[in-house]
């Protein structure tokens, strides 16, 4: 009897997803995190082992894939946050997302156009791609309960969920000058006040619109007639897909969105701790099915004649962007704070690539980028996030568990955040 190649597919997801969860509590005592079981799986099953996982989706469908998997994260990041709403306690994230990743940007393009030889616009798209670090794949890093004020576990989290939305108009900026050229007077006023100005206030209106009227909305629902418990978790998928939505609808940044929306959730007064904490934790497993889905994936779509073709430029951005860029940005960057040396180092190396960066290639390639620059930028992302996802996958655990031991900071702020802002947040 002949067996559909889908069936096989879900008999290895099955399988995959039995197996690390009857072995996690052996997993999590391995310097390797899920996301690395997942490429390793992804490469064994794919063409170059056992040939279970064989496919070429096109770019539209891994942009679509890759688009859900990163706003579902985005929410779950931003449902994390729990800091009062003020400059002193997001001190982190201001220098991570205002500097840093400016920084990171520019270097990326100026290797890629000096090194690679690569045209401006190509250059700047690239280190648009590659600069954001990515909030599916670092939840080991992450904020993980609401009393967590570990300074580095907050700014990780906050700047994974900023940086994919503020990415944007950087990825604009090179997208326009590929197809427009560098006669920027044809385009550059309308990327400030559209793809600038209006879509970064548009997501942080729009986060902020969607989620009061759904709160309203629910919380009346729940006076009225009560919400069945069963469904109930069901509301934070439909904050997340109207917010993207109707932000996006209005040329907003639906990324951006999404995170507000999050972090308004998490703020609402009028939902009890116990459904924030359901919520967040439906959220949360939504995002873990989805991540082994999108790396086994990009463990089956690696090739090896292309990547040994580009494996020079691979390298040279991958080793780049982990070993120096992000390392001097980040220490630049904080440079005057008073955060603690170590926590200054490993915010530079957490800088973890993936799902962000490929939702951004994937964008590209779908608005028809010329070949010449699509096909290079493929594989050199692709390799850069496969090289992230094996070098972060096994240094963050015992990085991580001797930065806890050493400074003990498992749910206290560090000092410069207390002396920033020493009131609590009401609903943490």
């Amino acid at each position: 009897m002949w067996i559909s190649s889908h069936i096989w597919d879900f008999l290895v997801v099955g399988l995959l997803l039995l197996g690390v969860t009857l072995g996690s509590s052996w997993i999590s005592r391995l310097p390797l995190s899920y996301a690395l079981v997942y490429l390793v799986f992804g490469i064994l099953l794919g063409p170059f082992g056992l040939k279970i996982i064989d496919l070429e989706p096109d770019a539209e469908f891994l942009e679509q894939l890759t688009e859900i998997v990163v706003i579902v994260s985005l929410f779950a990041c931003g449902f994390k946050m729990n800091r009062p709403l003020r400059l002193g306690a997001w001190h982190s994230t201001v220098r991570l997302i205002g500097l840093l990743m400016p920084l990171s940007i520019a270097a990326l393009a100026l290797l890629g156009h000096f090194a690679l030889k690569l045209d401006w616009g190509a250059a700047i798209l690239l280190g648009a791609i590659l600069a954001p670090t990515d909030p599916v794949l670092a939840s080991e890093v992450q904020v993980n309960h609401a009393e967590d004020q570990n300074e580095l576990r907050f700014g990780l989290t906050s700047e994974g969920g900023l940086n994919d939305a503020l990415a944007f108009p950087f990825v604009y900026f090179g997208l326009h000058w590929l197809q427009k050229g560098s006669d920027w007077q044809s385009w550059f006023k309308s990327w400030v006040l559209v793809d600038l100005i209006w879509a970064i206030a548009a997501g942080i209106a729009g986060g902020i619109l969607v989620a009061k009227l759904i709160n309203i909305l629910s919380h009346q629902a729940r006076k009225i007639d009560g919400i069945e418990p069963e469904v109930e978790d069901l509301i934070a998928l439909a904050t997340i897909s109207l917010t993207y939505a109707l932000t996006e609808i209005i040329n907003g940044y639906g990324f951006l969105a999404v995170f507000v929306a999050g972090v308004c959730v998490r703020r609402s007064h009028t939902l009890e701790a116990e459904k924030k904490h359901s919520q967040l934790h439906f959220v949360s497993l939504l995002e873990k099915l989805l991540e082994v889905g999108t790396i086994l994936l990009l463990g089956s779509l690696l090739r090896f004649e292309p990547m040994r073709l580009y494996a020079g430029s691979s390298l040279l951005v991958a080793g780049s962007l982990i070993f120096l860029i992000r390392p001097i940005a980040t220490w630049i960057s904080t440079m005057g704070d008073s955060l603690r040396p170590a926590t200054r180092l490993l915010l530079g190396w957490f800088g973890i690539r993936g799902v962000g960066s490929l939702y951004y290639l994937f964008y590209a390639l779908s608005d028809d980028i010329p070949s010449e620059v699509g096909t290079p930028l493929s594989w050199i992302v692709l390799f850069t996030v496969a090289f992230s996802v094996l070098i972060h996958g096994v240094t963050t655990t015992p990085l991580m568990n001797w930065y806890n031991r050493r400074f003990g900071l498992e749910s206290r702020m560090e000092p410069e955040t207390l002396a920033a802002d020493t009131s609590a947040d009401p609903e943490a």
